[in-house]
């Protein structure tokens, strides 16, 4: 059989394996008929909260060959504990440069979702993205006459203690409009700050999600910041083909808020898989 032919037939087969698999089998927590909460939007905590028994994987790709593993088990109704590690460098050539300590992500869900009320949920993340930084020079903004002092921080720094609130309406589709208000540990940089964060998700039939979010970044807008004050927007797009699995895309930093090497926006790649286990 002729390579081209060969291909067409190889890719007809692929695209009516995925249409079958993705009509057969539930849904992931991106569409209209989404059977998971999200537990992030990109970088802010949502209040979602995974069920009682469902064990969740993820994995999230970065610039610099940033890889973060993640693994979320929904412990009791209302009650979930997660672990998360990773490496700048992992994909990539050369070492790769390990963080020093994994992630820690614990949500306690205070107030389930009603009619006329919000959900609200406390929880803790010490995961941040991107690389981490040990000293300002690290990253590569010292300044003549400025201090070199250690930042001990990602390059978005984690959530660290936070509030999260969420409400659904239902708009050609479903709408879901999100909040957080959060308090980072990483202070060595002398931004102490409270943080908020507002998002959006925005169901597309089925299967597909858009979600946005902006990042106030009040605790990364000093001078020791690796932001520039504006704030961070990032936008993505989630697709489930099916028994909870979710793959997702996104730009970061729609609006050049980074000192270094601002006006290009940062891809990256998500894939999540959610399965009841108990």
């Amino acid at each position: 059989m002729p390579k081209g032919i060969m291909m067409k037939f190889l890719n007809s087969y692929l695209l009516s394996l995925i249409l079958t698999f993705s009509t057969i089998l539930p849904q992931g927590s991106a569409g209209s008929e989404a059977s998971i909460e999200y537990s992030n939007l990109i970088d802010m905590p949502t209040a979602g909260v995974l069920k009682k028994g469902n064990v969740g994987t993820s994995f999230y790709l970065m610039p610099e060959g940033v890889v973060i593993g993640k693994i979320e088990v929904g412990v009791f109704k209302g009650f979930s504990f997660g672990i998360s590690y990773g490496a700048a460098n992992f994909i990539g050539v050369g070492t790769p440069d390990w963080y020093k300590l994994p992630g820690v992500n614990v949500k306690i869900n205070l107030l389930e979702e009603t009619e006329t009320l919000p959900a609200f949920t406390l929880g803790f993340e010490s995961q941040g993205k991107g690389k981490f930084y040990k000293r300002l020079s690290d990253y590569g903004l010292l300044k003549e006459g400025t201090e070199d002092i250690e930042v001990n921080r990602f390059k978005i720094k984690s959530p660290g203690f936070f509030i999260a609130s969420s409400k659904n309406f239902q708009f050609i589709g479903f709408l879901t409009l999100h909040g957080c208000i959060s308090y980072s540990l990483e202070r060595d940089d002398h931004d102490k700050d409270l943080n908020l964060l507002v998002g959006a998700e925005k169901t597309l039939g089925s299967q597909l999600s858009l979600i946005a979010e902006f990042d106030f970044s009040m605790n990364d807008n000093g001078k020791y910041s690796f932001g520039d004050g504006q704030g961070y927007f990032n936008a993505g797009i989630r697709w489930s083909p099916g028994d909870g699995f979710t793959i997702g895309f996104d730009l970061r930093d729609l609006f050049s808020n980074k000192k270094l090497n601002p006006g290009a926006a940062d891809r990256a790649l998500k894939v999540e898989f959610i399965k009841p286990i108990f």
